[in-house]
């Protein structure tokens, strides 16, 4: 059991193949997520705002060689000694993508893979996938390509980018599917923000979002579903910050960004990979949509009264107030999950706690997947928020359905009075996208309360489950 996942410590050393990851940034959340990743990914392994190696003095050479390692997994190696994220910036107005390149971190960038329109998409997402979108999409696949020539041995894509808008939504999910056509192997990670469901920015999300995840069910691999309102909750009563502001909802996303990817970078007694969270966490090839979740979360004045421990980590990783889409994972059942410790844990304790984390709360967990929670361990503690120890969550329940629930209950209010279509239509679209996109949303919702109903003992009939 042990030999099959460990290759972490001597891994690398040999010249190994690197295995890289393209970030794909789209619009203005995915923009400004996006940028907030970078920071926590450049300070883990200590690399400053322009790009050098900057350790401090008192790390040794072997501490030097670990941060080194695999730096490779999200940096391309440049001239004299700088590293370069291998990302690519695109949005259809200029504005967000000028403040960062204008920001702090703006010189790390490099300047040929941003790549911005100037007419916006104007939260309509006909504009974004057909029209604006489709005039820069080929710029955008052409950095795409070129950063993927580059690479040793590509494990995959992420992509960040919200539903709700018309950039995101609509050119985020055109690449996607460009990027699926032309590297249907590799793993396509897509972080995207989901429409919330007592506040709403654009009226249309509905229309927006709908369309996105009529293409996110068919071309993503893995979809870590994102919601501002169960953000902004974690951030009020968790980290009790009285106004919490995107920078610090942005920080929660690209600590569980880093976190899910901890083990290609740093050695570990565990191993896991984007793929291998594909392999155990979807079971049926349509549902891979994730809850995702971080610990520790404490305040700052909290802090100090508390010890993290796996059993510590543990609690506050399964409770509902710490999941960060609005949907309660009391009110359906997890098919799978997974669990990433990061720091000196021991795997023994890791493997107790999971366990008992099944057998105290079986009734959560579909019993015809025995063993339904994949752990591993990374030894390097990470940087945001500076802890000696911490633990991503990612899980796949079927209480998920309520966000989509609410998405097509909204859609089809608008849509019975074909509100807004015209705006739709105006750009070329077809009326019949629109019903493809919710019919495909009601199957997903279906799917999913079919799965938690169902039993052991349920007879499976080949016919109606399996699409051959």
């Amino acid at each position: 059991r042990r030999g099959r996942g460990r290759g972490g410590q001597g891994r690398g050393g040999g010249g190994a193949a690197m295995r890289e990851i393209l970030h794909v940034q789209a619009g203005q959340a995915g923009n400004q997520i996006g940028n907030r990743f970078w920071e926590v990914i450049s300070a883990e392994h200590e690399i400053d705002a322009s790009g050098q190696f900057s350790p401090p003095e008192e790390l040794g050479e072997g501490g030097k060689h670990m941060l080194l390692d695999h730096v490779n997994v999200y940096f391309n190696e440049a001239e004299q000694g700088r590293y370069v994220p291998r990302a690519v910036l695109m949005d259809l107005e200029p504005s967000v993508v000028d403040s960062i390149c204008a920001g702090k971190y703006g010189g790390l960038y490099k300047p040929d893979n941003c790549i911005k329109g100037n007419n916006g998409a104007g939260n309509n997402w006909a504009k974004g996938h057909y029209t604006e979108g489709a005039e820069m999409i080929d710029a955008a696949l052409d950095v795409a390509r070129r950063e993927v020539e580059d690479c040793d041995c590509l494990q995959g894509f992420q992509i960040c980018h919200s539903l709700g808008g018309g950039t995101g939504s609509g050119m985020g999910t055109l690449l996607v599917a460009k990027l699926r056509e032309e590297y249907p192997d590799r793993i396509m990670v897509s972080y995207p923000v989901f429409p919330s469901p007592k506040v709403s920015d654009v009226i249309v999300e509905p229309y927006n979002a709908t369309l996105s995840i009529h293409q996110l069910v068919e071309n993503a691999d893995e979809v870590m579903v994102i919601d501002n309102e169960a953000l902004y909750d974690i951030c009020r009563n968790t980290l009790k910050m009285p106004t919490p502001t995107f920078g610090d909802l942005n920080n929660l996303v690209a600590g569980v960004m880093a976190g899910t990817t901890c083990s290609l970078r740093f050695p570990g007694q565990l191993n896991s990979d984007l793929r291998k969270l594909g392999v155990n966490l979807v079971p049926f090839p349509r549902l891979h949509f994730f809850q995702i979740g971080f610990a520790p979360l404490t305040s700052k004045a909290s802090m100090g009264y508390r010890k993290l421990s796996v059993q510590d980590l543990t609690q506050q990783m399964f409770s509902a107030s710490n999941m960060m889409s609005a949907a309660d994972p009391r009110n359906g059942r997890y098919l799978t999950a997974s669990a990433v410790f990061r720091g000196p844990v021991s795997t023994k304790d890791v493997e107790e706690e999971m366990l008992k984390v099944q057998n105290k709360n079986s009734a959560y967990f579909v019993e015809w997947i025995p063993n339904n929670i994949k752990s591993s361990v990374c030894n390097v503690p990470p940087k945001e928020p500076a802890v000696p120890c911490s633990a991503t969550f990612i899980g796949n329940t079927t209480a998920i359905q309520t966000v989509f629930r609410r998405i097509a209950d909204q859609f089809a209010a608008m849509y019975r009075r074909k509100a807004f279509l015209h705006w739709y239509t105006g750009e070329g679209m077809d009326e019949l996208e629109f019903t493809e996109a919710e019919s495909n949303e009601n199957d997903l919702i279906a799917e999913y309360q079919q799965y938690q109903e169902a039993t052991v003992e349920d007879e499976f009939d080949e016919e109606d489950d399996l699409e051959v």
